[in-house]
């Protein structure tokens, strides 16, 4: 089968593409699964060398080695993978069915092999006479220290038991976001009369006809409850049902009791990860999982949370007696229900502080913010974002773009997905098609870092806009690029955002920083219909109303966390059921408000059941407190700082996960991180 598949599979090949780029007009579904069959060959090969290898163990013919095993099968997984998320139809999600165990399956083996795990011990064991650089030594204990998470020292019927689990886990994690983004392409909200869209955002409501008129209703207007339609309809929609509407359509997603209903997967999810953890010695997934982070333990993220939960529900009260108010001044006669919420805040924002997002959007046009992006990578870091038309995309509405330095060498090549579509997974992310590595010659090998986002596409006459929060995402996904990019290290498995998962948002949100600074604002937001830039009284309420609604935005990303926690910090396999688990636990447990629902419920909360984020999505919160105290350096010597910005790229961009994260963290603040700065950030102190 593989053999006949040789000669017209592009994997087979190398690239002659720009930069060696993925050549997506030749790459065919029917591609994947052979060349990953093969990937899988080959890299059991490599690692039959490593095991073969006559010669005594060391760090180079057995870390370094292992470190270099599956390029090719990365190069296949890296496009299949993104791809599977931004283009899934009914035969991506069967290759992704069909390759997933087999991938899980081979990723086990290697650190369960005994005679491979032999030769690691044998160089860890020398690790104190091998007089090692700091990332060797980090890639020799990383390494190490995944053998023995990854089940090297149980024993035989543990180490069968243990596969199973991991093969198992693949097949149900994959499933769940399957029948996420089944269930909420499925789940469709027609209106049949315009009055009902009244106070909807003009781009809004074209889509909504657009999407109706290519189901053959046209006068109709069709809505999916996806996270940008939702917000939009139940911050600016007047209509009441219609906001419920949305609202229950986005909020019961995968738990709406049909063939993608995912509540009957979750308890089995989490008994198998807790039976993995307790396998491997520890008493919780949670603890299993912060054993590798800076965090460590579950005591200290509960301690975190805790600070924070407590006067963001406090702020949330306050804040829906404020709506109540108005209501009944408006003579509403109902109650603040959690659809009313962004309705009721936006009423007190365009009160307060005189702005309306509808008033701000032609400002932030997809092509705007982009722009301002760019420029804001000039300004730090003296590095140019070009179009590279030479290098091909997988979509005629996306761009590559070449990244260089000042002196002109390359830094990588970046990719933009901006618009949201049925085949493209929720959510916003940042990837890579190759990450950065280093030749045999020594020569830096430049990363291919994509961007992925979820906005609306422009209708008409009127281009793409993003809201404040959409912005936002958008300086928050090129920051995760910029740690790609920058990557300058010399082991593959250390490069770009390949360090602790509460670390690795700290690229991410200081980039944040910058999104609505003035002096950016005035460069980059320009309205797409006059070409005025932004005024200065625009850019003022922008500034003032950053610490607005701050009670329900931690409210909410803080029940999700504590949810995440809760679940994975059981040490009995769950007996409740899922509804019943989260009102015990968020209702009554931490006294979570009606009014707000979590960000993200249990049946479609994909960060922890199928994106790598379980016991960890608190990582936002952590790596905030990092970034709220390092912007602090910027403020002391100046945003657009540039000896600050190479500092921050020298000992935190560019050197990935090749020596322990606070110690890169201190390198750059020259001390540790305090919390005052994200508690008075939130307007908490």
């Amino acid at each position: 089968m593989i053999q006949a598949q040789v000669t017209d599979n592009p994997f087979f090949m190398e690239w002659d593409t720009s930069f060696e780029t993925p050549p997506f007009e030749k790459i065919e579904k029917a591609h994947y699964l052979p060349a990953i069959q093969r990937g899988i060959e080959l890299s059991e090969a490599e690692l039959r060398k490593i095991i073969d290898n006559a010669e005594s163990a060391s760090f180079e013919n057995t870390i370094v080695a292992l470190d270099n095993v599956g390029e090719f099968l990365s190069r296949v997984v890296s496009v299949f993978n993104n791809l599977s998320g931004t283009e899934s139809d009914d035969e991506m999600q069967a290759i992704d069915l069909e390759s997933t165990p087999l991938l899980s399956a081979h990723y086990a083996s290697i650190r369960l092999n005994p005679d491979l795990f032999a030769r690691v011990k044998k160089v860890y064991d020398q690790k104190n006479s091998l007089k090692l650089d700091v990332d060797q030594n980090k890639l020799l204990e990383d390494t190490f220290k995944s053998f023995v998470r990854g089940g090297a020292l149980l024993g035989e019927d543990e180490k069968a038991r243990y596969k199973e689990i991991v093969k198992d886990l693949s097949v149900l994690t994959l499933k769940f976001g399957e029948n996420v983004r089944k269930d909420a392409t499925h789940h469709e909200i027609v209106v049949e009369n315009l009055d009902e869209l009244a106070g909807v955002p003009e781009f809004i409501i074209k889509g909504g006809a657009k999407r109706a008129a290519s189901l053959g209703m046209e006068g109709k207007w069709v809505f999916i409850p996806t996270r940008s339609n939702v917000e939009a309809i139940t911050t600016y929609g007047h209509n009441r049902d219609l906001r419920k509407k949305m609202f229950v359509g986005y909020t019961t997603c995968g738990d709406r009791g049909n063939e993608y209903d995912n509540n009957a997967l979750i308890p089995q999810i989490l008994n198998l990860r807790l039976e993995k953890a307790q396998l491997l010695g520890f008493d919780s997934h949670a603890n299993y999982i912060l054993d590798n982070r800076m965090a460590k333990t579950s005591d200290a993220v509960m301690e975190l949370a805790l600070k924070v939960w407590n006067p963001a529900l406090a702020a949330a009260h306050k804040d829906v007696k404020e709506m109540q108010a108005i209501i009944e001044a408006e003579g509403g006669g109902f109650e603040v229900e959690a659809w009313d919420y962004r309705y009721y805040m936006e009423k007190i924002r365009a009160n307060k502080y005189d702005l309306s997002e509808e008033e701000l959007m032609p400002y932030f046009t997809a092509q705007n913010v982009r722009d301002g992006i760019y420029l804001l990578m000039e300004k730090l870091y003296g590095v140019t974002v070009e179009p590279e038309p030479t290098v091909q995309t997988y979509r005629e509405d996306m761009q590559a773009w070449k990244v260089t330095n000042a002196d002109g060498s390359l830094v990588g090549i970046f990719y933009t997905d901006y618009f949201i579509r049925d085949s493209k997974r929720s959510g916003a992310w940042m990837s890579s098609f190759r990450g950065q590595s280093v030749d045999a010659a020594g020569n830096r090998m430049a990363p291919h870092i994509i961007n992925v986002l979820n906005v609306p596409a422009g209708s008409g006459d009127a281009p793409a806009m993003l809201n404040l929060d959409q912005v936002t995402t958008a300086f928050h996904e090129f920051g995760h690029a910029t740690h790609g990019l920058f990557s300058d290290v010399r082991f593959r498995g250390q490069a770009g955002t390949a360090v602790a998962r509460d670390f690795v948002e700290l690229p991410s949100q200081i980039l944040e920083n910058w999104a609505f600074e003035p002096e950016l604002l005035k460069k980059y937001a320009v309205h797409y219909k006059t070409g005025e830039p932004i005024p200065d009284e625009l850019i003022e309420k922008i500034v003032n109303v950053q610490k607005f609604n701050q009670g329900f935005y931690t409210t909410e990303y803080m029940a999700a966390t504590l949810l995440d926690m809760e679940y994975h910090m059981l040490k009995e396999p769950m007996q409740m059921t899922v509804p019943e688990f989260e009102k015990e636990k968020l209702g009554e447990k931490y006294g979570l408000m009606d009014e707000i629902f979590p960000r993200y419920r249990s049946t479609y909360f994909q960060h922890i059941f199928s994106g790598g984020y379980s016991a960890g999505y608190y990582a936002y919160l952590w790596a905030e407190v990092l970034d709220a105290d390092a912007f602090g350096a910027f403020e002391e010597n100046g945003v657009f700082d540039r000896k600050t910005a190479a500092s921050f790229r020298e000992n935190v961009l560019s050197k990935g996960g090749s020596d322990d994260p606070m110690k890169l963290y201190k390198q750059f603040r020259g001390r540790g991180p305090s919390t005052d700065p994200l508690l008075k950030r939130r307007g908490f102190l």
